[in-house]
């Protein structure tokens, strides 16, 4: 493989993850960030404590994420074998965290408007 390609890392994450639970986490993504945007448009304003309620939630979205990873590769920490499998594992928390950090605060606004 002499480039990296969007049509390659598309074919290694569907090989990776399985074309249904693939397309399935893309759907569910798109569907928070259209949810997140709504309530963006919506409120006019970010609400710092549901905020601060996001960010707190966001260590559990980062070990949430390596630990799928982790079972959906049927690896472990014993695996990791060098820098590089850091940096990914560091990725994926990095966006498990923010993915569960906009879950949180969209359906906090969702569920109650106030505050």
């Amino acid at each position: 493989m002499k480039e990296l390609t969007f049509e390659t890392l598309l074919a290694v994450f569907e090989e990776m993850f399985g074309s249904g639970l693939f397309w399935f986490m893309v759907a569910l993504a798109a569907g928070i960030t259209a949810a997140y945007l709504y309530v963006l448009i919506r409120d006019r304003a970010l609400s710092m404590r549901k905020f601060l309620v996001a960010q707190l939630s966001m260590p559990f979205g980062a070990i949430a994420a390596v630990v799928f990873v982790w079972q959906i590769t049927n690896s472990g920490l014993s695996d990791i074998g060098g820098p590089v499998d850091v940096i990914i594992l560091l990725g994926v928390a990095a966006i498990g965290a923010v993915g569960l950090a906009i879950l949180v605060y969209t359906a906090q606004s969702l569920l109650r408007k106030a505050g």
